[in-house]
């Protein structure tokens, strides 16, 4: 499967679109709890996105498994979970660095920024979002293409 077949592959733009559709739910789980431990718990923006990524990978995988692969049955649930965490871990593994990077960039360009008229959007909050909005973009990418091929492969 390649980007030509989700275009040209009816069942499997639907596919992509529903995995993307799963994905925005993950990404308000992601982005709620990674926003509610930044602002609320003190936790620095790395610590966090690993609690919050937990809670959307559950989340993920739930949509998914029940949902964008409905006729993916022939591999037990346990199977199919710890193959979705694996590739799940690896995408967090590549989300971090790149999260570690962005952040503090984004934290210097954003400085002049001390208060927006919403008075929880800061630098450090523009910052802490950006970085993990284009995390989240790089890692669906590779979510999507690695879990077709390897934990949902057993459909057409």
């Amino acid at each position: 499967m390649t980007l030509t077949s989700i275009v040209t592959n009816p069942s499997e733009r639907t596919r992509f679109l529903r995995f993307a559709t799963v994905g925005i739910i993950g990404a308000v789980v992601d982005f709620g709890i990674f926003n509610l431990l930044t602002t609320y718990a003190g936790l620095t923006a790395v610590v966090a996105q690993v609690f919050s990524f937990i809670a959307a990978i559950i989340s993920n995988f739930t949509w998914n498994r029940y949902w964008t692969y409905p006729d993916s049955r022939s591999k037990p649930l346990s199977r199919q979970l710890i193959q979705f965490s694996v590739v799940s871990v690896m995408g967090l593994l590549i989300r971090t660095p790149i999260i570690a990077i962005l952040e503090p960039f984004f934290a210097r360009l954003f400085t002049g920024f001390a208060s927006l008229p919403i008075g929880f959007i800061t630098a450090e909050f523009l910052a802490n979002n950006l970085a993990l909005a284009i995390a989240v973009i790089v890692v669906m990418f590779w979510n999507f293409f690695i879990n077709r091929y390897w934990t949902y492969n057993d459909i057409n």
